[in-house]
């Protein structure tokens, strides 16, 4: 096995996802205009000693909007208290959340696009005003109580940024910043780092063959990594092309990093709908897999490869598609 810098070294006995996160700005590839932008923003808070103005993270999952939160707080020398959407049920959980902010603290909501519509109205006075307005009693007998919170910075992460509200938008005065797929020569970056980090042997050809099957997302790519890990640990053996082939022949990830799923779809609409048009609603169905995951999940894949189009009559199965299932 390949030893680390010590500086890299770090237990690997806890959360994979979290041991693999970057832990500073260096080691944090891709994304150069939104860390640009932020380096601004947090280094000018920082000098008036004031709390970062609110800043809202969307893009495709898995490419690094959580990363970025716990380097938010680490630049402000501040906490990150985490928390998502679906959590807040109640207004009562929103303001236990906020009193209990110490000054400065970063707060970092992800889905956000999944807060209930009464939680957004308290939420609207607290990033606005640094105020919590507090409804107690019912009917003529209700009272507001207007509570203070220490000044605090929300970073909110989404997937679905059009499911936002414009008055919550608005009020994310630091920025709103999508993140980009990634390029392939910066997911192999991102994989030799995690090489180091988990103290295995691979190539740089070996990691840029994992590249090129990651779907342009870091979170993608480490996981194909550490499978191939695993692979190579049983076969007591370093990460070789031939591990990284079974890996890939094991998980059903083609020469495109297409799933089963993936073609489940191409397949569907190419032999039982002719290629198309086809109505999301009759994929579903026909494949079994949820509307939602279809449309958020494997088509944006198969558009980006320009496997898939969709048009106004329903999807269609493009020429590339095609070629790709014929080749398998």
């Amino acid at each position: 096995m390949k030893e680390s810098s010590p500086s890299l070294v770090r237990d690997i006995t806890s959360n994979l996802d979290q041991t693999l996160r970057p832990q500073s700005w260096d080691e944090y590839v891709g994304q150069q205009k939104t860390k640009e932008n932020l380096r601004i923003l947090l280094t000018a808070a920082k000098e008036r000693g004031h709390a970062a103005e609110h800043i809202l993270l969307y893009g495709p999952p898995g490419l690094g909007k959580t990363t970025l939160a716990h380097l938010i707080a680490k630049t402000l020398n501040t906490n990150l208290r985490s928390t998502s959407g679906p959590a807040i049920e109640r207004v009562g959980d929103l303001a236990a959340i906020l009193t209990n902010l110490s000054p400065g603290d970063v707060l970092f909501i992800d889905e956000i696009h999944r807060l209930s519509k009464a939680i957004e109205e308290i939420l609207y006075p607290a990033m606005e005003s640094g105020v919590l307005d507090i409804i107690i009693g019912k009917g003529p007998s209700a009272r507001t109580v207007q509570l203070d919170l220490p000044p605090f910075t929300l970073v909110a992460a989404t997937t679905r940024i059009s499911l936002i509200s414009s008055p919550l938008r608005s009020r994310f005065s630091g920025g709103t910043f999508r993140l980009e797929f990634y390029a392939p020569e910066e997911i192999t970056d991102i994989l030799e780092h995690s090489v180091q980090v988990l103290n295995i042997k691979a190539s740089r050809p070996l990691l840029t063959l994992l590249a090129g099957r990651s779907r342009a997302t870091p979170r993608t790519a480490n996981y194909l990594l550490k499978r191939c890990r695993d692979m190579a640990q049983l076969a007591n053996t370093d990460i070789t092309e031939s591990v990284v082939n079974k890996t890939f022949s094991l998980l059903g990830i083609d020469s495109a990093g297409l799933t089963a799923q993936d073609r489940s779809v191409l397949e569907i609409i190419a032999n039982k709908f002719n290629g198309g048009p086809v109505g999301l609603n009759t994929i579903a169905a026909a494949t079994g897999e949820e509307q939602a995951t279809i449309e958020d999940v494997i088509e944006p894949y198969l558009i980006r490869l320009g496997f898939l189009e969709r048009t106004p009559r329903g999807r269609v199965i493009s020429g590339d598609g095609v070629t790709h299932l014929n080749n398998l």
